[in-house]
């Protein structure tokens, strides 16, 4: 979360609601059921990140590893996890949601990032050796999504956001090793 400081602290900024009306819905058990008959919140907080980093995070990587090595599986398992989302594209243009060119222009920056977030997300699981972290952080970009950097260029408090964006950078960096060693986790070798 803390690579996403910037934008955290862009939206607490641009939301009208306090603190306190935040964490009031947040436990209204009324906000979670209705979150959970939304099939799309199901789909994108729940069952994709479950099933997805079980598939190419808990099941293809392991089989990878031993093949290639570990930091070629780290890196190789990440493009079948960009090309799983190709299917936007299908649905982009059968709904014609754009130009083909952009469509397929938005398919490639989508495929980079999303095999950037595969390989983070493999490190974590690597690392850790549980599927729990890569599944929290997978459902946590889905909710927040890519960060509006452009938004924050344009910002009235653009140093103040900027600065929570470098922060954030920062943070993650230096904290992505030490957060992650396998000593708090019980050395769970992959």
């Amino acid at each position: 979360m803390v690579l996403f400081l910037g934008p955290l602290i862009q939206l607490s900024m641009d939301c009208p609601w306090e603190l306190l009306d935040g964490l009031k819905v947040a436990l209204d058990p009324r906000f979670w059921l209705l979150c959970l008959s939304d099939m799309r919140w199901l789909r994108n907080q729940v069952i994709a990140p479950l099933t997805e980093e079980l598939v190419f995070r808990a099941c293809m990587l392991p089989m990878l590893v031993p093949c290639t090595g570990l930091g070629p599986a780290v890196f190789t398992c990440p493009l079948f996890f960009g090309v799983a989302h190709f299917h936007h594209v299908i649905e982009q243009l059968r709904f014609r949601q754009g130009s083909t060119a952009s469509i397929f222009l938005s398919a490639a920056f989508q495929f980079s990032y999303t095999a950037v977030f595969g390989a983070y997300t493999a490190f974590i699981f690597i690392r850790t050796g549980h599927l729990i972290g890569p599944v929290l952080c997978h459902s946590f970009c889905n909710y927040i999504g890519f960060p509006a950097i452009c938004a924050a260029l344009e910002h009235p408090q653009r140093l103040t956001v900027v600065f929570f964006y470098m922060l954030g950078m920062g943070l993650f960096l230096v904290l992505l090793h030490p957060m992650t060693d396998p000593a708090f986790f019980g050395y769970l070798p992959i």
